[in-house]
């Protein structure tokens, strides 16, 4: 078998196991890709999941950091923002939100904390360029768009808010969030 052949089975071993749930079978196969063929960041990631899941934050802020040594992918700006946010590092944090972003915009764990972090640094009217760019791909993605729509009714910025809501409604009439939060700004 050749080494990237080996890499690969190991990587999807570590994968099938971590999605399970069975941590120290996927730490096994993560450490053994990692030794099987070059260096890939993936398995680095893995890594750094299941010592996140044991609690141990500062192995996993390692491990993100060498997977993003690696290769710096959404995942790993992702990951380490994660990390900084649960130390308490916002800005930090929301720097790393901001990159996994602008490497692929669709990146929910970015996406979702930088909302999270938007709300807390009263920093709304950075991150809506965000949201924009995610529902220029998912147009659909409801949550996002109540996201939207909640930045904008921060801002007092009604009427935005208003369009986005009712975009919601016309695909989702019954849409519970967007019905409230509708009756909230005519109220």
């Amino acid at each position: 078998m050749s080494g990237h052949l080996d890499y690969e089975i190991n990587k999807e071993l570590g994968e099938c196991y971590l999605f399970m749930g069975e941590l120290e079978k996927a730490e096994e196969y993560y450490k053994k890709a990692i030794g099987s063929n070059g260096v890939h960041p993936d398995p680095y990631l893995g890594l750094a999941t299941i010592a996140v899941q044991r609690g141990a934050l500062e192995e996993a802020l390692s491990l993100y950091h060498k997977a993003h040594n690696v290769e710096a992918t959404d995942k790993s700006f992702a990951g380490i923002g994660l990390i900084e946010l649960e130390n308490g590092k916002h800005e930090e944090a929301y720097s790393m939100f901001t990159q996994a972003l602008d490497k692929n915009s669709e990146c929910m764990v970015a996406l979702f904390s930088l909302i999270r972090l938007g709300h807390e640094m009263e920093r709304l009217e950075d991150i809506i360029p965000y949201l924009k760019n995610f529902l220029e791909i998912q147009p659909d993605k409801f949550e996002v768009r109540y996201a939207l729509a909640g930045c904008y009714v921060c801002l007092d910025r009604k009427d935005e808010a208003r369009t986005e809501l009712e975009r919601i409604l016309e695909a989702d009439p019954a849409n519970e969030q967007a019905l409230e939060l509708l009756a909230q700004i005519q109220a």
